[in-house]
């Protein structure tokens, strides 16, 4: 309950205050309840706009003090953050952002108060009083407040000094006493009112932060810089004390900007330039980037020593070094036409592709140069792009990868050519989003390069030079630059249907740090609505996903993407205009499209496959349905239903793809009524379809057919459990059938990545998203060659890209994997391990699945030897596009626990390959 947390928060509270801040029990107890500042700053994670309005207040009145003299103040604010835990440092990070955020918002309110009255005038401001109030109560008073703003102008300049970059920290305790004083009432002694607009004022008022604070925070930095501070005295490293004073500080040139703009201050940040901590110099060049806009009117000593610097991190520094000069010179120097083309053409003239090492910060540099300069270098970098990036980097392999089996490795195992091939990709993209258009016909060639990537899993070239680790990365980039182009207006018009599919599908893939990566990469991008509504409907197929954290990740994603969409519908009136784009239930008719071309989705009549269309379609739906507002189930069911009285624009004449479009729309609308009652309701609206995906509906044209019978539709709304959760084949030809399974697992998995050398593949020689045997409830590991027992896995609240090296002896393998179909459990290192004792072994009905067919092949025998370590049966997977012949390098070489039975209609399936090749030229 709300009232217990909060008597709880505040005697922590004050425990933290009275024994650390003052340590009034000595070290040792102050070391005792150290953990308290952490666990204050978690509860900034809760939903509840009650806790992190408790957390701030908690943060001003104990963490530290805003009643405290400045440099006191600083001290504990500099300390505080140097031994924070990242989740802490994260949530005060987004404390400082949502309070920022509403200073921007109460100067907006105070502009239009100064606009002439009229009826848009007011929409806009309702918007943005509805925009800065809590729900309930307080939107009352902020209404109230809104009057009082209008007819009192001296409490309105008041206000505005309050949220002036200029006001200091003394000023604004002033300016809070003179605005209360204004407002209080004698005869009413409690006033709830008053009592709000007090706690707003001291939510956007500088209470912690101004000029005079950031200069004692640079002198703390230096103090730990010369080795002077007492970092030791007070439990931190002088290390750990710089580069967390310099990450704090560069958080607060976001928030604070004009309050940096001192001599002093940026004497310190250019000696910060100069060390070594590659770390450091990023902050110190990032604090620069935000705060330097009049460096070169006011302090000319500081801009001459800058500029050389800035160059030499643009040409030689780290990449993200590189990238912060390049976007520092470009944001405060008026010149910049001049400064970037004195690092632009020397750099774009020593591209050399055989030293793929020193290409990484160049290739970062010309990237941002051309995104921000495109009127000056778009042309010069167009004949750089066809005549170095695609040619002599993308398209050849120069060294040979490492066939280590692993799925994924740290950065610092990447080798250099594909860390360059990466950041080549990148700045194709950056080059096309500075040039924002497409007359040239670049984008639709890149698209078309993109995709070929994603078809040849990451092989460009198909020498099968590359190692699995290094062809994840290449998907990885290949899937994100699709949709990084997908925001562009212009670009994402000539994204193909097909090409989207590809680019969906990376949410599948069957490396587990490509699909937590891209995941992040999708919800980014949506939560900012940068993206189309239609990418919204990739999350769907995370249905598939085996490990239990991802499924829940994409969940979370959904409900807040959701929440986003409606909440920003009801405070732009505008909005409505592009209902479209924005409505979260149009994503209904983008998500039937793309599971209809599914490639696991072959055989509109099998009911394992129906199955799996319904698993993806009701973990969009379930989000959606949550509520019924506007009679939007009835909106939905209308969507499908008018669905079936079109054709697939993708393939409209191909009966069989309308066939699946019109069974998937059978199954949204078997889903929709038995979860509604209310969904027979007349629609409120007639929805718009897509015409990138759908038809025209014809004249005269009834579909009155019944794709799903009436015994299907029983066993997938009542019928048995199904025994597997399917993840099939990512990148690759979309007409391929038959992809091998995942096995969803039910615990608290940490993902894991399980890949497996051997020759089974799909016909097309096409990577599958392979099955992985039963992933214990504590976690495997998925990429690495055997898996073995992790003995605890604690969920944390970031969600680090992760990398589990775990190597063990391989267990003895048990039957042959089955598409579609789990597999006996019998191999003793990949079965579940640690389970809770009441569970059962998941594969009890394993002997009878095993002697099923598996989905359009005919039935196959048992292997041969199945002892470990079978290095003759046992290969590399067959993948890509085109290369159905099997690899004899590195046999034996298997991955972990995704284990493949040999294939032994090898030859007989080679033919297949060429038809199911995508047309990248569409």
């Amino acid at each position: 309950k709300w009232r217990v947390r909060k008597e709880a928060m505040m005697g922590l509270a004050q425990l933290y205050k009275k024994y650390c801040l003052h340590a009034e029990a000595g070290k040792d107890a102050a070391e005792k309840v150290s953990w308290i500042k952490d666990k204050l700053l978690h509860i900034y994670y809760q939903n509840s706009i009650d806790d992190k309005l408790l957390v701030e207040k908690i943060f001003a009145q104990y963490l530290v003090p805003h009643n405290l003299e400045t440099e006191e103040r600083m001290k504990c604010l500099y300390y505080l953050y140097a031994s924070l835990d990242p989740n802490a440092v994260k949530a005060l990070n987004e404390m400082w952002k949502c309070q920022n955020m509403l200073r921007s918002h109460v100067r907006e309110l105070l502009d239009l108060h100064k606009q002439p009255t009229s009826e848009a005038n007011s929409a806009a401001m309702f918007g943005k009083l509805m925009t800065i109030a809590n729900p309930g109560k307080a939107q009352d008073f902020v209404k109230k407040f809104n009057q009082v703003l209008g007819d009192d102008e001296k409490l309105r300049s008041q206000l505005e000094l309050l949220i002036s970059p200029t006001c200091s920290c003394k000023q604004a305790d002033v300016c809070v006493r003179e605005i209360a004083r204004k407002l209080a009432n004698p005869k009413q002694p409690t006033n709830p009112f008053l009592e709000m607009v007090k706690f707003l004022l001291e939510r956007i008022a500088p209470v912690h932060i101004d000029s005079e604070a950031i200069s004692a925070l640079v002198k703390l930095m230096n103090k730990s810089i010369e080795g002077t501070a007492d970092d030791e005295e007070e439990g931190v490293s002088p290390d750990t004390a710089i580069r967390a004073g310099l990450e704090l500080l560069k958080v607060l040139s976001f928030t604070h900007p004009t309050s940096f703009h001192s001599a002093e201050t940026y004497e310190s940040l250019l000696q910060c330039l100069r060390m070594e901590d590659d770390k450091v110099a990023e902050a110190a060049i990032q604090i620069f980037r935000n705060t330097g806009h009049k460096i070169e009117t006011d302090l000319p000593q500081i801009r001459s020593t800058l500029i050389p610097i800035l160059h030499q991190k643009a040409k030689r520094g780290t990449p993200h070094q590189a990238k912060q000069a390049v976007h520092c010179i470009h944001a405060i120097f008026s010149n910049k036409e001049v400064q970037l083309a004195q690092i632009f053409e020397p750099l774009s003239r020593s591209l050399n592709a055989d030293v793929p090492e020193q290409l990484i910060t160049p290739l970062v540099s010309l990237g941002h140069i051309s995104m921000l300069a495109p009127d000056q270098f778009a042309s010069p970098m167009k004949s750089v792009v066809a005549n170095f990036i695609v040619k002599d980097l993308l398209m050849n392999d120069r060294s040979t990868g490492e066939k280590n089996g692993k799925l994924w490795s740290p950065d610092e195992e990447v080798s250099p050519e594909v860390l360059a091939k990466v950041q080549a990709i990148k700045l194709l993209v950056r080059w096309l989003l500075g040039m924002k258009n497409n007359q040239s016909k670049s984008a639709n060639s890149t698209l078309r390069l993109l995709s070929a990537m994603l078809v040849s899993e990451g092989d460009l070239t198909e020498q099968k030079r590359i190692s699995k680790s290094d062809m994840s990365r290449l998907r990885l980039a290949a899937g994100s630059a699709i949709m990084k182009l997908a925001q562009e207006p212009c670009y994402h018009e000539i994204i193909t249907p097909e090409q989207f599919q590809l680019c969906a599908l990376v949410i599948n893939d069957e490396c587990y740090q490509v699909r937590q990566i891209f995941a992040q990469k999708l919800h980014k991008a949506l939560v900012k609505l940068l993206l189309p509504l239609e990418y919204m409907a990739i999350f769907a197929l995370c249905a598939k996903d085996p490990v239990k954290e991802r499924r829940a990740h994409a969940r979370q994603c959904l409900l807040k993407n959701i929440s986003i969409r409606r909440e920003y519908i009801k405070q732009n009136p505008m909005a409505n205009e592009k209902l479209l784009s924005l409505l979260p239930e149009y994503v209904v008719p983008y998500m039937i499209h793309l599971l209809a071309h599914d490639p696991d989705f072959t055989k509109p009549q099998d009911v394992d496959q129906l199955r799996d269309v319904k698993e993806c379609l009701w973990f969009m739906l379930e989000v959606l349905m949550t509520k019924n507002e506007n009679n939007s189930h009835a909106f939905m069911k209308k969507m499908a239903e008018n669905i079936k009285l079109t054709r697939d624009a993708q393939s409209p004449d191909e009966p069989k793809a309308n066939e699946k479009l019109y069974t998937v729309c059978d199954v949204a609308l078997c889903v929709i009524n038995s979860k509604s009652a209310s969904c027979n309701a007349d629609s409120p609206k007639d929805p718009v379809l897509p015409t990138k995906f759908f038809t025209q509906p014809e004249k005269d044209f009834c579909n009155d057919r019944n794709y799903v019978s009436e015994e299907t539709r029983v066993l997938l709304l009542t019928g048995k459990p199904k025994p597997t959760g399917v993840l099939g084949t990512v990148n690759k030809p979309l007409s391929a059938t038959g992809r091998r399974p995942y096995i969803r697992t039910t615990g608290s998995e940490t993902g894991s990545n399980i890949s497996v050398n051997s020759e089974l593949s799909s016909p097309a020689g096409n990577r599958s998203r392979e099955q992985s045997s039963d992933i214990s409830e504590t976690g495997v590991s998925e990429n690495d060659e055997n898996p073995v027992r992790i003995i605890s896995v604690t969920p944390a609240k970031t969600e680090p890209v992760k990398n589990k090296e775990i190597n063990s002896d391989q267990a003895t393998q048990g039957n042959s994997t089955e598409r579609g179909k789990k597999r006996t459990a019998t191999a003793s290192g990949t079965e579940n391990i640690h389970q809770k004792p009441e569970e059962k072994n998941v594969d009890e009905t394993g002997p009878s699945l095993a002697a099923k067919t598996r989905r359009g092949h005919p039935p196959k025998p048992e292997p041969q030897g199945t002892t470990a370590k079978n290095e003759e049966t046992n290969k590399p997977p067959v993948r890509g596009r085109k290369r159905a012949a099997v690899s004899q390098e590195s046999p034996g070489n298997l991955e972990a626990g995704n284990a493949k039975a040999p294939k032994q209609q090898d030859t007989a399936k080679k033919p297949a390959a060429a038809q199911r090749q995508i047309d990248l030229q569409r």
